[in-house]
């Protein structure tokens, strides 16, 4: 297993150069100044020319990338020029709240798209079936930022049940902290439903078409033992599998329901950084969910080799 483990980790170095690359490119590619965006309405000519140095902007593109890849490899990911704090104390301050986030919505993804997608295959081709397929594309089809819109409406403005808005953190007030994330982890953890709940049906109806599956039956075995201990755990290995792939895409995905419910999460940062030409901050996100990615694809394929006995022998 360990070596597996070195294998995928091997592997990934070049997908995570790759990435710095590109997203180091693309930056200075952007169009617009981020020193002119610093100096504001005073730009005396040796005030910009003391920012350039200080933030190495002179130096050609090739050292300032070789230079910040070297800081990052220490843990230095640069310093943010529109706030003059550390990316990575920036990073450190609104990751976990994106992180809270992505876990409540995976949460609210798991508790409802598995049950339903099962359901649904053990009812095929029934009303039941048809329903939830239906129920499963709208949620698939239906926007984030309109269904937030709709609930704060309708929860927060009308009914008045949950707050629309703002964040408390876990370490302050708990249930206040989970009260005030339900409703954007719903909205967020939507189309992850819907999607589990698809492939959930899928790898549910190859695997009740098995012979084992067959087999168990023909023993009198309890209709609900076959689904869910014959059927559901022979299917449980691409839906793990997807679910930790999903679970990194929250993590970057969240930026608009973070905007629309105003969280001060990774969502917020980004925009800032993107719209002041805040290099080093930019730089710092791509490459940490980048990370962030690989993680979650190595614990992927991890959890694939566990709970798949014949590869483990590869």
């Amino acid at each position: 297993m360990l070596s597996f483990i070195m294998r995928r980790l091997v592997i990934a170095i070049p997908t995570i150069i790759l990435i710095s690359v590109f997203v180091f490119t693309l930056q200075k590619l952007l169009p617009g100044d981020p020193v002119l965006a610093m100096a504001g309405e005073e730009r005396d000519p040796q005030v910009l020319e003391y920012l350039r140095e200080k933030y190495r902007l002179n130096d050609p593109i090739p050292v300032q990338y070789f230079t910040w890849i070297g800081n990052a490899l220490t843990g230095d990911l640069g310093i943010s020029l529109r706030t003059n704090q550390p990316v990575l104390e920036l990073i450190g301050e609104k990751l976990p709240v994106t992180i809270q986030l992505a876990t409540m919505a995976m949460l609210f993804a798991l508790i409802i798209g598995i049950p339903a997608g099962i359901f649904s295959a053990v009812k095929k081709s029934t009303v039941t079936d048809y329903i939830a397929n239906v129920v499963a594309l709208s949620g698939l089809s239906i926007p984030n930022f309109w269904l937030g819109i709709m609930l704060i409406l309708l929860v927060s403005v009308k009914w008045k049940l949950l707050p629309a808005s703002g964040y408390v953190p876990l370490s302050e007030d708990p249930i206040r902290s989970i009260t005030v994330m339900l409703m954007p982890a719903f909205v967020l953890g939507t189309a992850l439903a819907a999607t589990l709940m698809r492939h959930t049906r899928s790898a549910m109806l190859s695997v009740m078409s098995s012979d084992y599956v067959r087999t168990a039956r023909a023993k009198g075995l309890v209709e609900r033992k076959v689904i869910l201990k014959h059927a559901f755990r022979n299917a449980l290995t691409p839906i793990v599998t997807l679910t930790a792939l999903l679970f990194g895409e929250l993590i970057a995905g969240a930026v608009l329901t973070e905007q629309i419910f105003t969280i001060p999460g990774f969502g917020k940062l980004v925009v800032d950084a993107v719209f002041n030409r805040d290099y080093a901050v930019v730089q710092g996100i791509v490459l940490v969910t980048a990370v962030g990615f690989i993680f979650m694809n190595l614990l992927a394929d991890v959890a694939y080799v566990l709970l798949n006995p014949r590869l483990r022998k590869q």
